[in-house]
């Protein structure tokens, strides 16, 4: 059955949503609004979701989920970033060396450090895969993946997820390893478009295509449900089931 990158990625991030777990995602967060509510249709209906800027959010103020977060009660967090690099960090600040003249200013993480070192598990997602979204070091650190052993950290980054590839985050090296790779792009393809070293020594798994299941009630259920409660209705509406928008 064809799929879009979005419907792929919705489908990889809710695959890490665990039945019983506080998951969440940021504002903005079409891709991951709609994998959480997949995971809780299919595998994890007690899992607790909070989705910010929806009806899917139990707080009135942002203040209240960061301290949410800061009590360690956050399973799960869901965060992109305009550049990860290889150590785990990302960045949504600025693009290039020099914060007085950058190339391209972004809005900043508003939160995101500090949830980055509170919630227990974070996977960062990247709508592209390129050299220059997957760099060796990113031009701004607005959350570090790693951090000195004596500062107190309740959580590390887990996954980083990409249309093309998975990576894990091995915390003991600090750095991502490649994971899976999804059909039909190879390891030659991965190397071609990742700005630092893979460390890959071995066969690489592909990743498991999303299921006919997965996709239905994607495509369904997910989708009406975004649409009827306003959680990205339009971008549901235009992303998800589109028959235009499929690419494999």
């Amino acid at each position: 059955m064809k799929y879009s990158e979005a419907e792929l990625l919705a489908v990889l991030l809710s695959r890490e949503v665990r039945d019983g777990e506080i998951s969440a995602c940021g504002a903005l967060s079409q891709i991951p609004a709609a994998g959480l509510l997949l995971a809780q249709a299919l595998h994890a209906p007690n899992a607790e979701l909070i989705i910010l800027n929806s009806v899917f959010n139990p707080f009135r103020t942002s203040r209240q989920f960061h301290f949410l977060a800061q009590r360690g009660e956050l399973g799960l967090f869901f965060v992109s970033g305009v550049q990860i690099d290889r150590h785990g960090n990302y960045n949504l600040h600025q693009l290039g060396p020099d914060p007085e003249r950058p190339k391209a200013r972004y809005p900043g993480g508003y939160g995101g450090g500090m949830i980055y070192y509170c919630a227990r598990r974070t996977v960062v997602f990247r709508t592209e895969h390129t050299r220059r979204a997957l760099v060796e070091r990113v031009d701004f650190v607005s959350a570090a993946g790693s951090t000195p052993p004596d500062m107190l950290r309740l959580g590390h980054p887990s996954k980083a997820v990409t249309p093309k590839a998975t990576f894990r985050f091995d915390k003991d090296a600090g750095v991502l390893k490649l994971d899976t790779i999804h059909p039909p792009w190879t390891l030659d393809d991965i190397r071609a478009n990742t700005g630092f070293d893979l460390e890959a020594n071995g066969p690489i798994p592909p990743t498991p295509a999303p299921s006919d299941e997965e996709l239905h009630v994607l495509r369904h259920v997910i989708r009406r449900k975004m649409i009827d409660t306003g959680t990205y209705a339009e971008w549901a509406q235009r992303s998800l089931g589109n028959e235009a928008a499929r690419s494999a």
